[in-house]
């Protein structure tokens, strides 16, 4: 699986992601290929197309200066390429370690209340910006985190700062996880938190928005929000996301987690996050949004960056949700990698919530 783990990170950490990433990847059976060697890397830009019009390339890519000093010292972090497999079970250890010291530092720079809950039977954190402004007591952002659908890597990196910007409480969803739960598990979930919220806060006041397989489930829950002929919310966040688990983009075949750095296997023929999907029809209109009828969603942001794998499922949903006559926005950030919002240290990571922030408390307004 290669979906949805917070990027950048801390160095150590990186590579246990990586590691993560491969166990998926790699059959146990076989030796472990070894990481690539100075003295193994090209040092010049190929370029074969075979006959079936598959492009065999190597590039040479500097660090851009486009982007920040913190953003570069992150992409120029060297990372191997091959590396030991790891179970699902220790991949769940690292992210709960991973985001419980991401909790320490976004609440250093964002001062919040945590509280842990359930709505509707679902376990969620709801986090209150301190202080809460009166004026914003009667709304609410509904957070789906982010970690490939199978671990937790965002409650707490995309709630507590967006609490903290928008100054509005956000419940973020724990919602099953797969392979023990798969689709519609999580869907169901977000649902159910969804229209619980209802029952208090005016669908005008609620705004739904995560990041990677957050993103993936907050454009299934518009989805399934219009089939059951429920009111949609203000506005939709869907960053680096995707609504199209039949068909990969371009750019899952170009971009490790980590863009240029890291493990990547060669595109295969299949669904990725078969786990998630599990026997469920890949163009089901709900599971794949972009094959379903579109009209009607509310103003939606998507935020995706060039290095991320997800690049072209953000540009693909954002371009359906154009052609459906959606008041959709792209922001992409140039050369960062899948979800490098969640790393408080970098200035770009600052810009991207305050951006996300800045919408959805102008939608919120209207």
């Amino acid at each position: 699986m290669r979906l949805n783990l917070p990027l950048p990170l801390p160095a150590a950490l990186l590579l246990l992601l990586a590691s993560a990433a491969l166990a998926a990847q790699q059959p146990t059976s076989q030796p472990t290929p070894q990481p690539t060697t100075a003295a193994e890397a090209p040092d010049r830009d190929t370029s074969y197309i075979d006959a079936q019009g598959t492009a065999h390339i190597t590039r040479v890519v500097p660090v851009p200066l486009t982007v920040s000093p913190q953003a570069q010292l992150v992409l120029g972090h060297p990372a191997p390429d091959q590396g030991p497999p790891q179970s699902l079970e220790d991949r769940r250890k690292g992210t709960d370690a991973y985001t419980a010291r991401a909790r320490v530092a976004w609440t250093r720079l964002c001062p919040n209340q945590l509280v842990e809950s359930t709505l509707a039977g679902v376990p969620v954190r709801i986090v209150t910006p301190d202080p809460l402004p009166a004026a914003n007591q009667g709304k609410v952002l509904l957070n789906l985190h982010g970690g490939g659908f199978n671990s937790d890597s965002g409650s707490y990196t995309e709630s507590i700062p967006i609490a903290s910007y928008t100054g509005i409480k956000v419940v973020a969803v724990l919602y099953r996880l797969a392979p023990e739960h798969p689709y519609p598990a999580a869907l169901d979930d977000a649902v159910a938190v969804y229209k619980e919220l209802l029952k208090t806060y005016q669908p005008s006041h609620i705004v739904i928005y995560g990041t990677s397989a957050g993103a993936i489930l907050t454009a299934e829950v518009a989805a399934r929000l219009k089939q059951l002929g429920l009111p949609q919310p203000a506005a939709l966040g869907i960053f680096s996301g995707m609504g199209d688990f039949a068909r990969d983009g371009d750019s899952m075949a170009l971009y490790a987690l980590r863009g240029l750095s890291g493990h990547l296997d060669p595109p295969a023929t299949g669904a990725h996050l078969s786990e998630y999907a599990a026997t469920t029809d890949l163009k089901d209109p709900v599971l794949s949004p972009i094959y379903g009828d579109l009209h009607g969603l509310p103003p939606t942001l998507f935020i995706t960056s060039g290095r991320d794998l997800l690049l072209s499922g953000t540009a693909n949903l954002h371009r359906a949700y154009l052609n459906a006559g959606v008041d959709a926005r792209l922001v992409v950030f140039d050369a960062l990698t899948h979800a490098f919002w969640y790393d408080p240290m970098l200035p770009e990571a600052i810009e991207a919530n305050h951006t996300m922030a800045d919408f959805f408390v102008k939608q919120l307004k209207q």
